[in-house]
């Protein structure tokens, strides 16, 4: 980043949040600040768990339990144990929660009309591109990718996702069984590395890293969910994988896949991978790779 890009941030920061109003308490004139409305307009008609509200606003426990009390000191939400797990607390709406919510989402409809309407047609058409364009990545770059164990519940959930897909697009279907091994213990330092990514609370992204020989590793389970593809993400797990081959003294990566795995294999030839023989007998590869890392 460079000083210009900062300040050409910064200052849109600024237009947009002086044009959608939210620098004062009484957001879409209901009397109360953006905060507080965007957290009941999440909650909805269905209702929601708060830790789910939390991750999905990036909000801390105590400025969540604070909108959450005032929200309930308005008479628009009950706060109570969840139906599934008494454990933890779930957001329900009120009869009057219910009516302002409607209320929100008609004022906010008029908000975006009255954006839109000084502008020409094409104009508005640049904007809404120009808008869907600046929250993929706003998505992109809200996006965490820390190691993980192989074993915890999201890790096996990504890891899971990944083997069904693999099943669902493999021509006579996929067992991992016959495949190479890539069990968790092989996954974890200081034999291997496991990453996870995440993206507004969920886990959306896996990559492990295997030590298969002296210096050398190998990448597995690398995954991204439907939704969260186009935004960098698989990058990224690569990158940080390959930090970690370094970091555990690996001078080359290795890996294997199938040809149905077309994005797979864009994103290894961009990276500087390059196709070798055959270094295993997994009956599902098509294509094996090969790259030198850098370790000065």
């Amino acid at each position: 980043m460079n000083e210009n890009q900062i300040q050409r941030v910064r200052r849109f920061n600024r237009t947009v949040t002086r044009r959608i109003g939210v620098l004062t308490d009484d957001y879409l004139g209901h009397g109360r600040p953006l905060a507080e409305s965007r957290l009941l307009f999440e909650a909805g008609h269905a209702g929601a768990d708060v830790r789910d509200l939390r991750a999905r606003l990036g909000l801390d426990s105590g400025y969540a339990s604070r909108l959450l009390r005032a929200l309930e000191a308005q008479g628009l939400v009950r706060v109570q144990a969840s139906p599934v797990d008494a454990r933890r607390r779930h957001v329900v709406l009120t009869a009057k929660g219910r009516r302002e919510v409607d209320a929100l989402d008609r004022d906010s409809r008029a908000l975006a009309d009255s954006l839109l309407a000084p502008l020409s047609s094409r104009q508005r058409e640049r904007l809404v591109e120009a808008m869907d364009e600046v929250e993929r990545l706003m998505r992109a770059s809200a996006a965490e990718i820390a190691q993980e164990g192989p074993a915890s519940v999201e890790a096996q959930a990504c890891i899971q996702a990944y083997l069904d897909e693999l099943d669902a697009r493999f021509e006579g279907g996929f067992d991992a069984a016959r495949s190479v091994s890539a069990d968790p213990g092989e996954l974890m330092p200081p034999r291997g590395a496991f990453v996870v990514a995440r993206l507004e609370g969920a886990a959306v992204a896996c990559g492990g890293l295997k030590r298969i020989a002296e210096g050398t590793g190998e990448i597995k389970r690398m995954w991204v969910a439907p939704d969260a593809r186009g935004l960098g993400i698989a990058q990224r797990v690569l990158d940080a994988l390959e930090a970690h081959a370094v970091a555990m003294g690996l001078h080359t990566l290795r890996l294997d896949t199938n040809s149905s795995l077309v994005e797979a294999r864009a994103l290894y030839d961009r990276n500087g991978y390059i196709e070798i023989p055959a270094y295993n007998d997994n009956p599902y590869a098509h294509h094996w790779f090969e790259k030198h890392l850098r370790t000065d």
